[in-house]
């Protein structure tokens, strides 16, 4: 008769330890919801993971930066819209004052509301900013990162509406001549303003094109990075449940064999 079963005693607290170590590794993750906690966990899926996980969140920082764009853009039309409404009364001056039943003092008030529409097109030109950035300034790109990877990029062509920039500097309307010359000039300021206007309207589509790629390219990485690095809880918890069952059965075949040796033994003091 064998009184100590050492071999069936050793192999039950081995596969009850073994079992305690995996059902730790899945409470982890049941816990964090991520299925890689160390890279021993998947040391491949650890480094494609990372990976995926650089490219979603340059993405993300892509739209906030395209965002930022179309701001610009947006503060861009707004102003050439003011200084398109600036000349277009200029313009009416002109054609006023181009007429002869005007008399002097009538064309020096006039000159006086011109001087300032000219002083408010400056303005727009050097306050209009975004982050302190000048946006019609200046003749300067703006480059925006569009995606997660160098070269990701496109460029927008800010474009200067001071009067300087417009030719209309010194621009007089104080005689009937004066007021001729000015509407030409005036006119091709308008068309200029309006190109400016027709090429804020390209980079706003353009902007928006990007961000629509860049949107479903994030999506798409992160449902790949989720079945990655994403725990599969239906899954991990049946393994929860298994481990749990054979540890206790484990737990039990050891504690019913010393159960029996201490039965025996009681027999031999009897």
């Amino acid at each position: 008769m064998k009184i100590h079963n050492q071999a069936m005693v050793a192999f039950s607290v081995t596969r009850y330890q073994k079992n305690d170590r995996i059902m730790e590794k899945t409470m982890d993750k049941l816990s964090s919801g991520n299925a890689i906690r160390r890279a021993s966990d998947n040391a491949a899926g650890l480094a494609v993971s990372e990976t995926m996980r650089a490219q979603v969140r340059g993405l993300s920082q892509a739209q906030r930066n395209m965002q930022d764009g179309l701001s610009v853009l947006q503060a861009a039309n707004e102003g050439l819209n003011n200084v398109n409404g600036l000349l277009q009364r200029g313009r009416e001056l002109a054609v006023m004052s181009a007429n002869g039943t005007l008399t002097d003092e009538d064309r020096k008030a006039s000159q006086e509301e011109l001087d300032q529409l000219m002083a408010s097109i400056n303005d727009t030109a050097t306050k209009l900013e975004f982050n302190t950035k000048k946006i019609l300034g200046e003749n300067a790109p703006l480059v925006l990162m569009v995606g997660a990877n160098p070269g990701q990029k496109i460029s927008i062509d800010l474009m200067d509406t001071s009067t300087t920039a417009l030719n209309l500097d010194n621009i007089s309307i104080s005689t009937q001549e004066s007021a001729h010359d000015l509407i030409q000039r005036l006119d091709q300021a308008i068309v200029q303003t309006t190109g400016n206007l027709t090429k804020i309207g390209s980079y706003y589509e353009a902007i928006e094109h990007h961000m629509a790629n860049t949107m479903v390219n994030e999506a798409n990485l992160t449902s790949s990075l989720s079945k990655i690095a994403d725990t599969d809880m239906a899954k991990e918890m049946m393994n929860h449940v298994s481990l749990d069952i054979r540890k206790n059965s484990d737990q039990l075949i050891v504690s019913h064999i010393n159960q029996s040796v201490g039965e025996v033994l009681q027999l031999f003091r009897k």
